[in-house]
């Protein structure tokens, strides 16, 4: 019954009670017959309702409104998506506090923007240490563009600037989706993240778990290194990494990766690249030289656990004759360059949408293993390996912010000892 009948039916026998209880046995039978009249009409004003209702109701479900014709087609309607992350890290020295600096390490801005239902572009723009200018440290970068078209096999394609699928940060590296307020060292001065290279690219995830990867893209440019200045003992490749930014695409590399989620909360991957780094300059010294980086890794969640191991290696061929040139300098190119870590995590405390893991990593890197065609009496040495071991908590706020806290020591130089907090979003 609608409101106005059921008001107007309530209304009349609300005012003919009143009546009823004064009226004469001759009135009560002519009143009673005049309401019983009255409500037979509502009764029908009430069914001829009901039945316009059953009609219109009928044609909606026969023929979908725009409303619903529009959630009906919504996976192949253009949308766009705004995500982003961003971190700000304090790092205190114990050797010596007036090193200690606060830093806005990066803020990212993605926009990904689906064409139709197989079809979208893939953006990320990244500022880092807050202010960019000629004068100042920070940067500004395009971390990803490329378009990605989905086909009925199953089959993914993408091209354009893309991160590598090395390792497990590479891909993954939002403050969010780590333990620590800096990346891990293995990650960054092993496997150069974050990576990402001009190319084209395949994909696929079969029903067994296994993904895979291939794909062509470019590379390293050996030319740039420069044999006087820190660079590449801190990185090796991230001292030659071209960034997309007017690549010289002489030579190109090609990737390939595997990873396995056939069991719930494992993972157990790899990945390998291999290209030459010449980049046909004219008279360089090592024409022939190629960059080959693998890594094997594993994750596994149990529980409450969260439990990762890697392994990297890199190395740089035929680099004999160019460092014969670097004769005297301080930074040779690398014949080879590793490192491996361990982590475990747990959660410890969860309230409501609040989340406490203590974390433990220790990880050995060395990014100047050995050295090819140095000469006698002039050599450098080999580098360290470099050992440290980091302890600390996350502090998951939500689905997107994190506050963390750790130490960090360092075996071979404890001058880099330090304290680290830091807060972190995704989006």
């Amino acid at each position: 019954m609608t409101p106005t009948f059921a008001a107007r039916a309530v209304a009349l026998a609300f005012c003919t009670l009143p009546m009823l209880a004064h009226a004469s046995e001759a009135d009560l039978m002519q009143r009673l017959d005049k309401l019983a009249a009255e409500l037979d009409l509502v009764k029908a004003e009430l069914a001829a309702t009901r039945k316009q209702s059953d009609a219109v109701e009928a044609r909606q479900l026969a023929e979908p409104t725009p409303a619903v014709a529009s959630q009906t087609n919504m996976s192949s309607a253009p949308q766009t998506v705004l995500s982003g992350y961003g971190e700000v890290n304090y790092n205190r020295p114990t050797k010596d506090a007036s090193a200690a600096q606060t830093d806005v390490r990066r803020a990212v801005i993605g926009i990904q923007h689906r064409f139709d239902a197989k079809t979208k572009l893939v953006s990320e723009f990244e500022w880092e240490h807050a202010v960019t200018s000629a004068t100042d440290n920070g940067e500004a970068a395009v971390e990803q563009l490329y378009i990605e078209r989905e086909f009925d096999n199953g089959l993914r394609a993408k091209a354009g600037l893309f991160l590598m699928p090395a390792g497990l940060l590479n891909t993954n590296h939002e403050p969010t989706a780590y333990y620590g307020v800096e990346r891990n060292f293995v990650e960054t001065a092993i496997i150069p993240s974050t990576w990402r290279e001009a190319g084209v690219g395949l994909s696929s995830t079969l029903d067994n778990g296994l993904t895979w990867d291939l794909g062509l893209t470019t590379g390293f440019d050996l030319g740039k290194w420069d044999a006087a200045a820190a660079e590449g003992r801190e990185s090796p490749l991230a001292s030659i990494h071209q960034e997309g930014q007017l690549a010289r695409s002489r030579n190109l590399g090609g990737h390939a990766a595997l990873n396995w989620r056939g069991v719930p909360g494992l993972l157990l991957g790899g990945s390998l690249f291999s290209g030459k780094v010449a980049q046909g300059a004219a008279n360089f010294a090592a024409p022939n030289a190629r960059v080959t980086l693998w890594d094997v890794h594993a994750r596994y969640t149990p529980g409450k656990w969260d439990l990762t191991g890697l392994v990297a290696r890199g190395t740089i061929s035929n680099t004999a004759a160019l460092n014969a040139t670097f004769s005297g300098n301080p930074a040779p190119v690398p014949s080879a360059f590793d490192g491996w870590y361990l982590q475990a995590a747990y959660q410890a405390w969860k309230s409501q949408d609040y989340v406490f893991a203590p974390f433990v990593r220790y990880e050995q890197f060395n990014t100047a293993r050995s050295y090819a065609g140095q000469a006698q009496g002039v050599a450098v040495a080999a580098g360290p390996t470099e050992k440290v071991a980091t302890t600390g908590v996350n502090l998951r706020v939500g689905e997107g912010v994190v506050l963390k806290a750790d130490y960090q020591k360092f075996q071979t130089d404890p001058t880099r000892d330090r304290f680290n907090l830091g807060m972190g979003y995704a989006f």
